[in-house]
């Protein structure tokens, strides 16, 4: 009789589901591919995720260009740490275009002490400046990432004055207690890591100093010695940045490694490299750029545990593999090329 019941209720599920399953119709996807075949190469999209995507990265209209010449915007206006080389059209016009890109809400005032423009009365000022430096360094210093193509504050910011992707420091859950002891991080899902049980803080680890290595096999035989990597919890941390990479630029582990040998340089994609710089890019601009601001930020803009705003692979990237598909914006405001 039980065994009777048993098979009514598999064909009572199953029917179920069936009904359920009635006006559903297989998402569309788009297959491109990127290696050998058999090697699980391929490329996978969602045209209607791609759809989403593509509607985030709308450029802004830029503003008309201005001849060069005129007088200096030094002779002008005061207190210019930054961009003191620019005439003063040229100045006006990267300001409006800063507004558009970071504060078009707010307007002027995010930044600037409306009754004394030159005043550094609000936080945002300084940090401007030094963000205009930042942004001049990534397309001088870093073009093995970031090419011709370049960035400007829109890459990141694209419209609000904080942006998307960036990260704090997660102090995560309690500690479990008892018999369940220390999780190390796992089996606490999030966006960061692809919801999984991996490590729920792939940033820390990685995305603000240089010394430690992303390594999921070890160099050398067991057991493992110091700098060789990579014991286990060292290999989930590395899987666990691999699924903030994948997810911030939208795409498959095959857009930059070779699936039948996951760790072998001559046999990956030239993306690889380009990804490599990027991640040490990051390294550089948090340690460099961000982390020396902490004491500028008031503390509701600092994280929960004290530390300012760093950026990920996902501030610039945004779910694309070349933020902004590629639009080359430094063309259009060379300035940004020269903030000293």
């Amino acid at each position: 009789m039980k065994s009777v019941l048993w098979v009514v209720g598999i064909f009572a599920a199953a029917f179920v589901v069936m009904v359920a399953m009635a006006g559903w119709d297989r998402p569309p996807i788009d297959i491109t591919q990127g290696g050998y075949r058999g090697l699980a190469m391929e490329h996978v999209v969602n045209p209607r995720r791609e759809a989403l995507v593509k509607a985030q990265n709308q450029l802004p209209e830029p503003f008309d260009p201005v001849e060069p010449g005129g007088p200096p915007a030094t002779e002008i206006y005061t207190n210019i740490p930054v961009l003191a080389d620019l005439s003063q059209e040229q100045f006006d016009r990267l300001m409006l275009g800063i507004t558009q890109w970071v504060s078009p809400e707010q307007g002027c005032a995010y930044c600037h002490d409306e009754e004394k423009l030159e005043a550094d009365t609000k936080y945002t000022k300084p940090v401007s400046a030094r963000m205009l430096q930042m942004t001049a360094h990534i397309n001088k210093e870093w073009k093995n990432h970031v090419g011709e193509t370049g960035v400007t504050c829109y890459t990141c910011h694209r419209g609000k004055p904080v942006p998307d992707g960036i990260w704090f420091t997660d102090p995560g859950p309690p500690a479990a207690k008892g018999a369940a002891g220390n999780k190390f991080g796992h089996n606490v899902p999030t966006p960061d890591n692809g919801s999984t049980s991996l490590p729920y803080d792939p940033f820390t680890t990685f995305l603000k100093v240089d010394d430690k290595p992303i390594r999921i096999i070890p160099t050398k035989a067991l057991p493992p010695t110091p700098g060789a990597g990579a014991t286990i919890r060292h290999t989930e941390e590395s899987y666990s940045l691999m699924m903030h990479i994948s997810g911030a630029l939208g795409v498959n582990c095959t857009y930059c490694h070779n699936s039948r040998s996951f760790f072998a340089w001559d046999q990956s994609t030239p993306q690889r490299t380009t990804a490599w710089h990027g991640i040490n890019l990051v390294r550089e601009l948090n340690t460099k750029f961000m982390e020396p601001l902490t004491s500028t930020f008031p503390a509701n803009r600092l994280g929960p545990t004290g530390d300012v705003a760093k950026v990920s692979c996902a501030t610039c990237h945004q779910g694309v593999a070349k933020p902004l598909y590629g639009a080359p914006m430094l063309a259009q405001y060379p300035e940004l090329d020269a903030a000293k």
